[in-house]
């Protein structure tokens, strides 16, 4: 339960459009230095998570007051998020990539970790609310909840790299990203009220 907590809660957050996900989705249609690609945004993923969780998350752990300030900032935060996906999937929307194929394969890892690391939203996404979320479970679980994110970033990333030649029609039609944009408010909203019900338990 607590590994498909994490699962979809990261899958939730990172199949957004943006900067990274629109950047292997480029990279891959080019041809060029996928797995690489890849490996860099996985490796980067994994690493926030772990600081989150294993790191920020201990601290907001042990303080009673910052697991409430975090848990309800991590409600409001997902509450919106859910509501400005529903938005999104009521209007029109498409794919525009931020972010063009590299010719060289330094390049290509270097866009990567930019994209990645030089994002704020990764480090409230990673840092701030798998870290605030991961504060409710045991040590034990938290190794499971982390797992579940990390094997999220994985798959998400595996999917667009290796998957998008052939997910290139899809993820083009607004219908897709309508359909995308409804899981993921749902998601976020089934989350918002677990920790609402965690507060209210508390």
């Amino acid at each position: 339960m607590v590994w498909f907590e994490g699962f979809f809660l990261s899958l939730g957050l990172i199949a957004a459009i943006g900067a990274q996900n629109a950047f292997v989705i480029s990279q891959s249609l080019s041809g060029k230095f996928t797995l690489p690609v890849i490996l860099t945004v996985s490796l980067c993923d994994m690493f926030l998570v772990s600081l989150g969780v294993l790191g920020v998350g201990a601290l907001i752990q042990q303080s009673e007051w910052l697991l409430q300030i975090t848990t309800w900032a991590g409600i409001a935060f997902l509450s919106v998020y859910g509501a400005m996906s529903l938005k999104s999937a009521l209007s029109s929307k498409q794919l525009e990539s931020e972010a063009r194929s590299v010719a060289t394969r330094k390049r290509a890892i270097l866009t990567a970790m930019a994209v990645s690391l030089l994002n704020p939203h990764a480090y409230l996404d990673t840092v701030v609310i798998l870290g605030g979320v991961a504060g409710k479970f045991a040590d034990q679980q938290k190794l499971w909840f982390v797992l579940g994110c990390i094997s999220a970033s994985i798959a998400w990333f595996m999917l667009l790299g290796f998957g998008a030649k052939q997910l290139a029609p899809v993820f083009r039609n607004p219908k897709a990203w309508k359909v995308l944009d409804v899981l993921v408010c749902i998601m976020m909203w089934s989350i918002a009220l677990s920790l609402l019900h965690f507060t209210q338990a508390n």
